[in-house]
């Protein structure tokens, strides 16, 4: 190969624009998304925009706990794309960071996104960012950086891909750690919006969604939500109204109820030797779930792959629960007692049904 010129700029020599790289629409999608970044910060942001690393001054806490949480939107990004709305999926983002490390009590301090795309498309990525920006106040936390990543050769035409990552922080003696929950304790459910952000791949699937949408779109304007706009509704951030409960009511465990469902997600704030007894009525079903059902998937394996109207549940202890659900309600969430803290049979002798070991009545 011949030696290429890095300083005489002759026509026909490569460039990074010619393999698919453009540099100059990257500085353009910066300053599209400047606003929505910017709305998002706060006193304890020490850097702006474009630097090589965000700074954030930790303050006002005796012992603190950093905890950190990575997720992504999964498979709802192509349903998102194929429908032209791209705001909500930066809602999801958010949401499934910070309702993490919520299961820790933590307040969500900061939040990065990181956004890989086959051609770059200020316009598409300013409409992500800006939905990014919308979660963050909602969680009440600083968009302070993240990444664009123009990367052709490895996503399809018009394909991408959008991830997070935050930190919050929580006073070590108000930490959740299973260990602190005790049989007889209850347990509260937050409803879902909706799907959230899991299960996308068999909804896709199931509806004949691969590839393309419009059946899923209802053209009347007087009638209910159409499918697709149930199936994109964002996931609901729950940051607000539990930090709101805790500093009323001791909260001793959390879920996020996201990929796993019921099954898989509510066990795993428990000790060893302790289950759920659970009952699956106390919530309303948010109307989505009924689409999906009469689409063909059964009832068990709606509990394993979605949240079924479960958001996030908590555990109070007995006599606390009344105040607890008051507190959630002013806050408002739609919440209920669904269950209570057993003991687990099963645990001396090993034996497991494939769900977890939880209950329902």
């Amino acid at each position: 190969m011949s030696e290429v010129s890095v300083a005489d700029g002759r026509p026909g020599e490569p460039t990074y624009a010619g393999a698919g790289v453009d540099v100059a629409e990257g500085q353009r999608t910066v300053s599209a998304i400047r606003a929505s970044v910017e709305s998002t910060r706060d006193g304890h942001v020490l850097s702006a925009l474009g630097g090589f690393g965000a700074l954030y001054a930790l303050e006002g806490y005796r012992n603190p706990v950093l905890v950190s949480g990575a997720d992504g939107v999964g498979t709802k990004v192509e349903l998102a794309r194929l429908a032209g709305r791209l705001e909500g999926i930066g809602i999801d983002c958010v949401a499934m960071c910070v309702n993490d490390i919520l299961c820790h009590l933590a307040r969500p301090l900061f939040f990065l996104d990181y956004i890989a795309v086959d051609k770059l498309r200020a316009e598409n990525v300013a409409q992500i960012v800006s939905g990014v920006a919308e979660g963050c106040r909602r969680a009440g936390c600083s968009l302070v950086g993240g990444e664009t990543a123009e990367m052709p050769g490895v996503y399809q035409p018009d394909r991408f891909d959008l991830a997070g990552f935050c930190v919050g922080v929580v006073e070590r003696e108000k930490l959740i750690v299973p260990e602190r929950i005790e049989r007889g304790m209850r347990v509260l459910g937050l409803g879902s919006s909706g799907l959230h952000s899991n299960g996308f791949s068999l909804v896709r699937r199931i509806l004949g969604a691969e590839d393309r949408v419009d059946h899923l779109q209802d053209g009347s304007s007087d009638g209910p939500a159409d499918a697709l706009t149930m199936l994109l509704e964002p996931t609901r951030i729950y940051v607000a109204s539990v930090l709101a409960l805790a500093a009323r009511v001791p909260v001793y465990g959390a879920a996020h109820i996201t990929g796993g469902g019921w099954y898989e997600n509510l066990p795993r704030m428990l000790p060893p030797g302790l289950t759920l007894a659970l009952s699956r009525d106390a919530l309303p079903l948010p109307p989505v779930y009924r689409l999906l059902s009469d689409a063909g998937i059964g009832r068990d394996e709606m509990y394993r792959t979605f949240n079924m109207g479960l958001g996030m549940a908590i555990v109070v202890r007995e006599e606390d629960s009344a105040q607890a659900l008051r507190v959630l309600s002013d806050a408002g969430e739609v919440c209920a007692e669904i269950g209570t803290v057993i003991e687990d049979a099963g645990a001396s002798n090993g034996a497991s049904d494939g769900d977890g070991g939880i209950r329902f009545d």
